[in-house]
């Protein structure tokens, strides 16, 4: 027999023998009956009306019974053990002349194998194999009629059970009497759970028993924050951490539940803790609604004050004393726990994924060690629910982790081991492989919130434990115990019992993870890592898909690009690398639309910061003349100076208008700057234009989205040119009239009056070819765009002389003009 039997439920790897998937099925039924909500306990009055039990109930045993308590979980010799528990009648007759009784174990013998004990926890209907029904003590129930329940208690000697000697027992209650429509004296129902018994001290080595106590969270801060004055305020999709800090909340009472424990080893998501931190100063949250893919940059109508500042500073102190508690360790997850296995499987090969994982491990460990004074380790990795195979392993590989957490399914024993082979093991490459125990840890699955499932895990964990500690008594094994990554407090306060009871029984140790990993491997253990096509369905079905991991990266390329122009690049940088890691937590396999909205929101805010750097949109420019200055505005709607961009005009047709380049451009904060670009027309007619800001440097890159504009060339014509050619004639012919006569007035003496009636020469000024020739190249100045862009005019100056000459650049102060502006916003983060 096979020391392990594997959860039904799971995936199953293909190659399994019938006999384990019979142990399979029998394993699956007992963790069923152990997760079987529990009846309401003693909510109403013997005989009144409850609701019956989903398991077990047929006509020939129509009885559900609970065992919600069993005061002693241990035995102990010459003690006395108290069960209590609810009995409902299931059946469509009225329950008559019925008691409950204790059954004495089959033969007094233990229960020496752990298939052994899945076949007891797999079976439903009384058995003979369930031992004898003691006759006392009994406890006599009242008529019951149908969908009516009772509660019981019983309590019996130890020595009453005639158990034969240390090991673990069935312990099992049952209901015998009549109904209405059967007198036959018969077992109605039964309930059946564990008991250990340890008499006499003995000489076995206890367990080392890792246990993990994970805190993780969904990510909550957004990629945006709000500024007053000089303080950064953190925007959060949501409050819910709030209720989670506070007494009674789930991450609260983990952090009490776990502040309890020796040898824990907490496993914490770094972004955890950078929240909380966020958390403890003011911070703003944003209203329901809000948190799609179309929000804009977060202010006070569309955000609201948060309230659990009080609740997070006390949570972070708390926590702070708990963790360095001596024999305890913390380990650091990437930071917001990217989900390494959805990487693994659909972005392997996607540039830049190895160093955002390596950058986000790093992360992982200073926020740690930084925000909880204690050492970490980080080369840890821990896919989703432990599930490996060859990609996640290399994945984890490249990225630097050597030790991996593991669910006992991926590495399932081989049926001829008679025995539970000890946690670690070597799985080449230089990684090291920590398996968890795949049955005690599937018993924390789920949420214990009923007396029932708290006690039947509590009794099934003793049992686990114990007979693996006396398999090889002299040859104590490492165990891990791993609980889901959201671990409830229910679920949490019955993991910390089971692992308290079993201590004080002394065949469990705890211990932490780097106790239990530099232990000796097991030769005979399982170390080969499945291929891919053996990783579970419904774990895949769950994975984030490729395309949203594409897009997450493909963040990274523009927000490169901001970073050249931005002269604070720290404001931006850190938070937005976190924000792309959040999109990619491993805590969006359980809130998938949420994940989806969260990863828009990171692309439209980064958009809307680039964005904020532009050309505003004009239509048309008119230049006159054969030479002028085209005039162009860039605006900075950001809170911070902007440099190493320039602004490229490309006509369509540069034959008809040659556009020389202009300098690099430094944009003030929150202000627009109008560039000045000589041109020079050929042609008549309109041209089309491309406004585009390129970054300078190396590798430029077009920054942003271009702008189109349409400029109406008004060149001088050739008849106005005859017309100033004709006028210069006719000027240079009068002016030697003019001196020719005066010349014959001299020789004849005349004293310069008009002799006769000879007409006197016009006044050149009076031509109207001169005025023609005075007004040639006035332009207009174009308003399009909102006044921020000018034309040029004039041959020799801007257009309407209303510019000042030099470098090109004017500053122009923005005003309230009622623009979206992202002030103070480009800057996210704690």
């Amino acid at each position: 027999m096979s020391g392990r039997s594997e959860r039904a439920g799971d995936e199953r790897l293909p190659g399994r023998r019938t006999a384990r998937t019979v142990r399979r099925f029998a394993a699956a039924l007992g963790a069923a009956l152990v997760l079987l909500p529990a009846l309401p306990a003693a909510a109403l009055p013997a005989g009144g009306s409850r609701p019956a039990a989903d398991s077990g109930v047929s006509a020939e045993y129509p009885v559900a019974m609970t065992i919600e308590s069993v005061n002693k979980p241990v035995a102990v010799q010459n003690g006395t053990v108290t069960i209590s528990g609810h009995i409902t009648n299931g059946g469509r007759s009225v329950l008559k002349s019925a008691h409950a009784a204790v059954r004495k174990p089959a033969g007094g013998k233990p229960l020496t194998t752990r298939s052994e004990l899945a076949s007891v926890a797999g079976r439903t209907n009384p058995s003979s194999w369930d031992g004898v029904a003691l006759e006392s003590p009994q406890y006599a129930l009242n008529e019951l009629g149908p969908g009516q329940s009772q509660p019981y208690t019983l309590s019996v000697a130890v020595s009453d059970l005639q158990l034969s000697g240390e090991g673990v027992y069935e312990l099992a209650v049952d209901v015998s009497g009549s109904t209405a429509d059967n007198q036959r004296d018969r077992a109605l129902g039964i309930a059946r759970t564990f008991l250990p018994y340890d008499p006499t001290p003995t000489e076995a080595q206890p367990s080392k028993v890792t246990t993990l106590w994970p805190l993780v969270h969904a990510p909550v801060l957004v990629a945006q924050t709000m500024s007053d004055n000089d303080l950064t305020i953190p925007v959060l999709r949501d409050d819910s951490l709030a209720a989670e800090f506070a007494p009674g909340g789930r991450l609260y009472e983990l952090v009490e539940t776990g502040s309890s424990l020796n040898g824990l080893t907490w496993v914490i998501d770094p972004d955890l803790l950078d929240t909380a931190l966020a958390m403890t100063k003011r911070y703003r949250v944003q209203k329901p609604g809000i948190a799609d893919s179309k929000k804009k940059a977060a202010k006070e109508e569309n955000t609201v004050d948060g309230t659990g500042s009080a609740a997070a500073t006390a949570w972070l102190e708390k926590l702070r004393a708990a963790v360095a508690k001596n024999g305890s360790q913390v380990v650091a997850l990437p930071y917001a726990d990217p989900d390494l296995a959805s990487i693994a499987h659909n972005a392997a090969e996607l540039q830049g994924v190895d160093t955002a994982l390596g950058k986000a491990a790093t992360a992982g460990r200073l926020t740690v060690e930084g925000r909880l004074s204690v050492d970490t380790r980080s080369d840890v990795a821990w896919p989703y629910q432990g599930y490996l195979d060859q990609q996640i392993a290399g994945m984890a590989q490249r990225v630097g982790s050597g030790l991996l957490l593991v669910n006992g399914a991926s590495l399932p024993e081989p049926d001829s081991l008679k025995y539970t082979p000890t946690a670690v093991r070597p799985i080449g490459n230089g990684q090291t492989a920590v398996v968890a125990d795949e049955e005690v840890s599937a018993l924390f699955a789920g949420d214990l919130n009923t007396p029932q499932a708290q006690t039947l895990a509590v009794q099934r964990f003793l049992a686990e434990t114990f007979v693996i500690s006396r398999q090889e008594p002299q040859n104590p094994r490492g165990l891990m115990v791993m609980p889901p990554r959201a671990l409830t407090a229910e679920t949490a306060k019955v993991l910390a019992t089971a692992v308290q009871a079993a201590q004080a029984g002394k065949w469990v140790e705890p211990v932490k993870l780097d106790v239990l990993a530099q232990g000796p491997a097991d030769p005979k253990a399982n170390g080969s890592v499945p291929a891919a096509t053996d990783y579970p369905a419904q774990a895949r079905a769950s994975e984030l898909p490729s395309s949203a991991l594409t897009d997450t990266t493909g963040i990274q390329s523009k927000l490169d690009m901001l970073m050249r122009v931005l002269t604070l690049p720290q404001r931006v940088r850190g938070p937005f690398s976190a924000a792309m890691v959040r999109s990619m937590s491993t805590e969006w396999r359980t809130e998938a639309p949420a994940g989806a909205l969260y990863r828009q929101g990171v692309d439209a805010y980064l958009d809307e910061l680039i964005k904020a750097v532009n050309v505003p949109q004009k239509t048309s420019i008119t230049f006159a003349g054969d030479t002028g200055v085209l005039q162009v505005s860039v605006r900075n709607d950001l809170t911070q100076p902007v440099t190493n961009l320039k602004l490229v005009l490309r006509p369509t047709q540069a034959n008809r208008l040659k556009i020389h380049p202009a300098e690099e451009l430094v944009l003030p904060a929150s202000q627009s700057v109008t560039l000045r670009f000589p041109a020079e027309a050929q042609n008549n007619g309109p041209v089309t234009v491309t406004a585009e800001l390129w970054t300078t440097g190396p590798n430029p890159q077009l920054y942003g989205t271009a702008q189109t504009f349409t400029v109406e060339v008004t060149s001088v014509t050739n008849g106005v040119l005859y017309v100033f050619g004709g006028g210069l004639v006719l000027l240079l012919l009068a002016a030697l009239r003019f001196f020719r006569q005066r010349k014959r007035r001299a020789e004849n003496g005349d004293d310069g009056e008009p002799i006769g009636d000879a007409p006197l020469v016009d006044d050149p000024a009076d031509d109207p070819a001169d005025d023609a020739g005075t007004d040639a190249g006035t332009g207009d100045r174009d308003g399009a765009g909102g006044g921020a862009t000018e034309t040029g005019g004039r041959g020799t100056g801007p257009a309407g002389g209303g510019e000042p000459d030099g470098d090109g650049q004017t500053p122009r102060a923005s005003t309230a003009d009622g623009r979206d502006r992202a002030v103070g916003n480009e800057k996210v983060g704690p």
